[in-house]
């Protein structure tokens, strides 16, 4: 955790979803499927560590919940919510965005990354796909709809900003005669956003919380929370939760 500040920005807590049944050898993208019930009751306990770390730093949530449209991100953020009730100053509200999605490979989503191959291989249009594709933040899949790592993160990234009202407190910053340091006040507010590792990551690097190999090198903990904060000096830190480390910086499982 990064050393307490008097940043006039809220506190954004980025939550990848829970373990769910994911298809073997496809790209996570759009898959439609279900927490598993272990997934479940890893959220639970997620959760609840969350909940003492609000409580021990004096964070307040705002009541809004954001998510991305995938169910298992859905369900994470709906866990979250009924462990995280005693702590809502008023009723919270759920909602989900495609904004929050993961990067999406467009006409070819759910099918496994062989078929996807195939499919460019066999279309004479297109060039095979550098080894590894899966994974380069920069390679887009020359299909309809699909988009690179980097596209989602830029996504995301203004989801992030627009739903947590960044852009109305500059503007609010900016109009102040006096000097900015001296008339903000401490935002100890904490804004929900659950949706998936990798294009959280690509956001994060996006607003220099992280740099280019630690996309590789990083992952995220199922139903984790790592939080982010820009700071009055309009630098973004990270504040709390722990990323993961890949084991295998080559191979995406998010």
């Amino acid at each position: 955790m990064t050393e307490e500040n008097q940043s006039p920005y809220p506190i954004i807590a980025m939550i990848r979803h829970g373990a769910y049944k994911q298809l073997k050898d496809v790209p996570s993208a759009l898959q439609p499927f279900a927490l598993t019930e272990e997934g479940k009751q890893e959220v639970i306990v997620e959760a609840k560590k969350f909940a003492s770390l609000l409580e021990t730093n004096g964070w307040q949530l705002n009541p809004i919940i954001h998510s991305s449209n995938q169910l298992r991100a859905w369900q994470t953020a709906d866990i979250y919510r009924q462990e995280l009730a005693h702590l809502f100053t008023t009723p919270p509200s759920h909602i989900t965005h495609d904004m929050l999605s993961e990067r999406s490979v467009g006409c070819v989503a759910n099918l496994t990354i062989k078929e996807i191959e195939s499919i460019l291989e066999a279309d004479p249009r297109f060039d095979s796909p550098p080894e590894n594709w899966k994974s380069d933040s920069e390679y887009c899949l020359p299909l309809q709809g699909a988009e690179s790592l980097m596209m989602a993160g830029t996504r995301v990234v203004n989801c992030l900003i627009e739903q947590s009202h960044i852009q109305a407190i500059d503007a609010q910053l900016s109009n102040q005669t006096e000097s900015p340091s001296n008339t903000m006040t401490k935002n100890n507010t904490v804004h929900l956003f659950f949706g998936h590792g990798a294009s959280f990551r690509h956001a994060a690097f996006h607003i220099n919380v992280i740099s280019l190999c630690d996309i590789k090198k990083f992952s995220m903990h199922h139903s984790h929370p790592v939080m982010i904060q820009k700071q009055s000096d309009g630098i973004w830190s990270h504040v709390a939760g722990n990323w993961k480390i890949r084991k295998n910086a080559l191979s995406f499982n998010d």
